[in-house]
């Protein structure tokens, strides 16, 4: 069921899972064409609940968030309009997905990050150091290429002709980053919208550990240098 002549498929990297993707999957609107979850090693039963949800499922064993969506975007239908990526631990709210979606549609943009930072108020959902690397990542965008953003987070929506061009090649945790930054370069559209934000079902495997949140910190600012000496 296309939405406004857009088919729109949904990417959803999971590992381990099983109890809150269901939530996800059945809160997502009915305008979505195709739910595509990357089982990215679990050992529980999230292939299963993925399957009873309606979602098409593969399977990359290589642990990393980046990974699990490449693998996913790769099964993607080649008719496909819009990609949407949202995380399946239920921290986002799946039902906003069209106010992701609606400025690609409008013609308004080609990137649409969910920015939790417009309204979040809960400040147990975004554990401390997670919020730091946000708040260092978007300014240091800022101030190299002169873009705005304030959130690098997972909720967003991309025009499918636009990712291609982007060659994205990150395979763990600087994935959001990479996006956003080769889009600015690339002199796509870049757009924010605001998303409501709550705390995830289970831990997070990047902030709910040390050395998770390390590496992250690390890789952002790889990709940022990286990225800011290639022409």
């Amino acid at each position: 069921m296309a939405l406004d002549g857009y088919t729109i498929t949904t990417i959803i990297p999971a590992l381990n899972e099983e109890l809150s993707l269901p939530e996800v999957l059945a809160e997502l609107p009915a305008f979505i064409d195709t739910v595509i979850v990357c089982d990215n090693g679990s050992t529980d039963r999230t292939a299963e609940v993925a399957r009873e949800g309606g979602a098409e499922v593969v399977r990359e064993e290589e642990k990393g968030y980046g990974a699990a969506c490449l693998k996913a975007v790769a099964a993607a239908p080649q008719d496909t309009n819009i990609l949407l990526f949202i995380d399946a631990d239920y921290s986002d709210y799946p039902a906003e997905a069209e106010s992701i979606v609606r400025p690609i549609i409008d013609d308004r943009g080609d990137l649409v990050i969910g920015s939790r930072m417009l309204t979040y108020r809960d400040h147990r959902a975004i554990p401390p150091v997670a919020a730091f690397g946000n708040w260092l990542t978007t300014n240091l965008i800022r101030l190299i290429w002169r873009q705005r953003f304030t959130d690098m987070g997972p909720f967003r929506a991309i025009r499918f002709e636009a990712y291609r061009s982007l060659n994205m090649q990150d395979r763990n945790f600087g994935w959001t980053t990479e996006m956003q930054v080769k889009a600015v370069k690339r002199g796509l559209r870049c757009v924010e919208v605001p998303v409501s934000y709550r705390a995830r079902i289970g831990t997070s495997k990047i902030s709910g550990t040390i050395s998770g949140s390390i590496r992250a910190g690390v890789k952002f600012l790889w990709i940022i240098t990286r990225e800011a000496l290639r022409r």
